[in-house]
């Protein structure tokens, strides 16, 4: 008999403790108590996988749940990256829809999603690939509705701390999903909500500017010339993904 099995004999108590025990509860449901609201007293040890294995299944889904909720709904968009995932899991039924229950009740406690990711990373964190594997589903979680919410955001870049992965790590992954657009915004000195003359008038500006040209006729040093060299580029680059995210 798996972890499963024994979980639904009664053993939770044996297994889990704090937020992970809360969920786990909530999500089995009253069938773990007979009907005189005693546990059932056919309690099965837990191997030391099997408890791994249980842990990670539940922090996994209390995580997606907690994600999902953050901006305070639950897109279709959503549903479909975590009932995605469940189907790639080789698991019983039973099993697929005890992980959507977890995720259910997850994603209305009131437990932190913090306190998740910290049991998640004592499980993984001999284990780098699993955390950046998992943070990757959860940046195609966040992305599914099209649109980072700063909830999510700020969610994500915790997780990205409580997992230790590097910024160069966490763009990586988080370029698959987003187009990071607002810094160029921020290089041509404008918002996304300038409009689109602004954007043209501030890049002909700025060009003008750091136009090497310009520099040299100035009769500025070198290294003077070099920079506005790279910050031309850089103008240039920035105006040009604009004009593709903008259709100009």
């Amino acid at each position: 008999m798996g972890w499963f099995g024994k979980l639904t004999f009664g053993s939770l108590g044996m297994l889990f403790g704090g937020p992970l025990g809360a969920i786990a509860g909530a999500a089995l449901g009253h069938h773990l108590i007979d009907k005189n609201g005693r546990p059932d007293k056919k309690r099965l040890p837990f191997k030391r996988n099997e408890q791994v294995q249980a842990s990670y299944f539940v922090c996994i889904f209390s995580i997606l749940g907690k994600l999902a909720k953050i901006d305070g709904q639950v897109t279709r968009g959503e549903i479909a990256v975590v009932e995605e995932f469940i189907s790639h899991m080789n698991m019983p039924d039973r099993e697929k829809q005890f992980a959507k229950e977890v995720f259910n009740e997850a994603k209305q406690s009131a437990f932190t999603i913090e306190e998740f990711a910290e049991q998640f990373y004592l499980l993984s964190k001999h284990q780098p690939t699993v955390m950046l594997s998992f943070l990757d589903v959860l940046l195609k979680l966040a992305a599914a509705d099209g649109t980072l919410h700063s909830q999510e955001e700020r969610a994500l870049n915790i997780i990205q701390t409580i997992f230790h992965v590097s910024d160069k790590q966490f763009e990586g992954l988080k370029g698959a999903y987003f187009k990071d657009v607002e810094k160029y915004y921020k290089i041509l000195n404008c918002t996304s909500s300038c409009s689109d003359q602004e954007i043209k008038s501030n890049y002909k500006k700025l060009v003008k500017e750091f136009h090497p040209d310009t520099i040299i006729s100035k009769g500025l040093p070198e290294e003077f010339v070099q920079f506005a060299t790279d910050r031309f580029q850089e103008i240039q680059g920035a105006y040009d993904k604009l004009k593709e995210e903008r259709n100009l």
